[in-house]
């Protein structure tokens, strides 16, 4: 939802196969200053790992976690690392033949624009092992790895907190467009609302149109749609839309909640909580899969291996300028259903499953 200015919500559709879509700088990109050269396959005896990106790193705190995640792989093989940087579909095509001239022992690529790609470039270089993260090719090949994010689950645990903390009963979403797989945004929050509150009327607004996944003024007026009804508590599953859906809630008084990173700093004491996806976990635990000979194979991160969380239930909580930080009666029984989660217990149905 968040993870990009434009088209977001991308993760899940490329969880179901699907790639959306396809100056910067040269071929070389931008190289982290922190790395050494990482040219060879395993220069000085270290393992090589690069990291591309579909955006500038910047502040894109989903980004800045799969930098994390690269780094921290490097340090335990005592290897290093680079990170290429694009800006466009043009650099992005650059800067993985770049990466693949290099040979690495992984290449890793965050977001669907990159399944493509790889998929050429996998058929054309066997030897090179790719590691895919939030996306995955349609065709599967021995060389390409991905990782995946079960994000229902913590959409579940983030409706469980609407559940709770509505005081009109009334728990909604807005979605950018109504298929399975952006359903993993809307229907789990209102399962979660209903589960710790059974008589919670839940109801979605799509955004739709011509730009659905940054249109802010479109996402705003579904949002106030919900609002004008009495619903309180808005799950904000709008991409870059969430910003508009946002500004309706803090001028009614109510309450949303963000995704992918904490988008409390947006609006604090309007955003409650954050549907949060560890990328530095999947890269890291991606990558050491590689290196122990298991490829060619799609891994699905939740709650229970740590690629999906809330920001509520992580460090830091209380410095987060999240609204949860105030309820922490509501965080320990949202704990408790994730337990129940991870225990196996409690199952959340997953929209986009079959």
């Amino acid at each position: 939802m968040y993870r990009r200015n434009r088209r977001s919500v991308q993760f899940a559709a490329l969880a179901a196969g699907t790639a959306l879509l396809a100056t910067a700088c040269n071929a070389a990109a931008k190289k982290d200053d922190s790395a050494a050269s990482a040219s060879g396959s395993s220069g000085g005896g270290g393992r090589s790992f690069t990291l591309v990106t579909p955006d500038a790193v910047g502040q894109n705190e989903f980004l800045k976690l799969a930098v994390t995640g690269v780094k921290n792989a490097a340090k335990q093989h005592g290897g290093t690392e680079k990170v290429y940087e694009s800006t466009d579909a043009a650099s992005q095509q650059q800067n993985v033949a770049a990466a693949v001239d290099a040979k690495p022992d992984v290449i890793v690529l965050v977001g669907f624009e990159f399944a493509d790609i790889v998929a050429q470039q996998a058929q054309k270089n066997p030897k090179q092992q790719f590691l895919i993260v939030d996306a995955c090719t349609t065709k599967t090949f021995k060389n390409v790895s991905c990782a995946v994010f079960r994000e229902h689950e913590g959409v579940y645990l983030a409706g469980a907190e609407a559940g709770l903390l509505s005081k009109s009963g009334k728990v909604g979403a807005v979605d950018v467009l109504d298929t399975p797989q952006f359903r993993r945004y809307s229907d789990p929050f209102a399962a979660g609302a209903k589960k710790v509150a059974a008589k919670t009327e839940t109801s979605t607004r799509f955004v739709g149109g011509q730009s659905p996944f940054d249109d802010s003024a479109r996402a705003k007026e579904q949002a106030n749609t919900l609002l004008a009804k009495g619903y309180d508590q808005i799950m904000a599953a709008a991409a870059a839309g969430n910003y508009g859906v946002f500004e309706a809630a803090k001028a009614k008084g109510a309450f949303a909640y963000g995704v992918d990173v904490n988008q409390c700093v947006s609006a604090p004491g309007t955003v409650v909580d954050n549907v949060i996806k560890r990328t530095d976990v999947a890269v890291e635990k991606g990558i050491e899969s590689v290196l122990g000979g298991t490829t060619g194979t799609t891994v699905s991160y939740g709650l229970k291996e740590g690629g999906i969380s809330l920001t509520g239930l992580e460090d830091g909580v209380d410095t987060s300028k999240c609204v949860i930080s105030d309820h922490k009666d509501v965080l320990t029984k949202v704990e408790a259903l994730r337990d129940q989660i991870v225990s196996g217990e409690l199952k959340v149905d997953d929209p986009a499953a079959g």
